[in-house]
């Protein structure tokens, strides 16, 4: 298969992009003209870049845009569109579009109300470019912040009530498009990720946080963390987004998370010992993120019985993989 990736230099972008390579198809990923991230693309064999922005990501249906493919030598003209043998557009034909890019996604900007509803525009008019190009599936990265504030297991069907505007954007896309899909008839699956942990991840994660600090035998001063949690490793998070979208999911709404659901303080104490034993950390001391104070409990059965999926890499596995990069 030929898919379209946005967001494709992110930390889940990267890590799906390498099971799609894995699994022999095609990938045309959508990046920024000045994106540092693109040279971990290029040069690779299945691969070819579309230089573009989510502001304009309506061209690509026109071909307005940079193109870099080792393999097709595509030229541009001054005015950036694509001159390939045949005047050829490389996206036309594409048959899945993975929607990543989100502008904002750090904790910081979850609350910036601007920010964050312009993504709702970004997301809509992606989901026009695919089905304009002949994509006939279109998967969105949600998140768990649509749910808000939980005290049960969070459902699929049950009720959200997002805090952040990030949140709440999220959830307007899932809403919006899951109507102008049906309309333009395409297949949209709205994945809801929870916690990915893994190497690649942002420095300030609570687990890469953690596991410098206590590693250089610092201290953490952290939350209550007497919350429920749930981590999903980088590389399982990929094998759900793209057997989502491979193994011909229903359209719908599908939590993307671990099997493995416990107080977040456990998983502080794991990494704690795996580290060596190394620093200190303390509870209370911190206020609450964006979304406040969450508890995740996430049914994954949707997503087991519509994509086959279980998890394979526990949390002590992921952290000694992260570890194995700092010695």
């Amino acid at each position: 298969m030929r898919i379209v990736v946005t967001g494709a230099t992110s930390f889940i972008g990267l890590a799906v992009i390498e099971e799609l390579l894995h699994g022999g198809h095609e990938v045309l990923a959508v990046v920024r003209p000045d994106s540092p991230g693109r040279k971990k693309l290029e040069g690779r064999k299945g691969i070819h870049i579309l230089e573009c922005g989510l502001d304009c990501i309506g061209n690509l249906a026109y071909s307005p845009v940079l193109a870099y493919s080792p393999a097709l030598a595509y030229r541009t003209d001054v005015a950036g569109r694509i001159d390939v043998p045949g005047g050829s557009n490389p996206v036309r034909g594409a048959d899945a579009w993975l929607h990543l890019g989100w502008e904002g996604a750090g904790s910081a900007n979850r609350q910036n109300p601007q920010l964050q509803a312009r993504n709702i525009g970004y997301a809509l008019e992606s989901l026009r470019t695919a089905a304009t190009i002949g994509c006939t599936r279109f998967l969105f990265s949600g998140s768990q912040a649509e749910y808000g504030i939980y005290r049960t297991v969070m459902k699929e069907d049950g009720a959200c009530s997002p805090v952040s505007e990030y949140g709440k954007d999220k959830l307007e896309v899932c809403r919006r498009a899951s109507q102008e899909a049906e309309r333009l008839g395409i297949t949209y699956i709205h994945a809801r990720i929870f916690s990915v942990y893994g190497p690649g991840d942002h420095p300030w994660s609570l687990v890469s946080t953690c596991i410098d600090t206590f590693l250089k035998g610092g201290h953490m001063e952290m939350g209550a963390c007497t919350q429920m949690w749930n981590f999903l490793y980088i590389t399982d998070a990929a094998r759900a987004l793209a057997g989502l979208l491979l193994a011909k999911a229903p359209a719908g709404v599908y939590n993307v998370a671990g099997e493995d659901t416990r107080p977040l303080k456990e998983y502080i104490e794991e990494i704690h010992g795996l580290c060596g034993g190394k620093g200190t950390y303390e509870y209370g001391k911190r206020l609450p993120n964006a979304e406040g104070v969450v508890s995740l409990m996430p049914d994954i059965s949707k997503l087991t019985r519509a994509a086959g999926f279980r998890q394979e890499v526990s949390f002590r596995e992921g952290i000694r993989e992260m570890l194995k990069l700092r010695y």
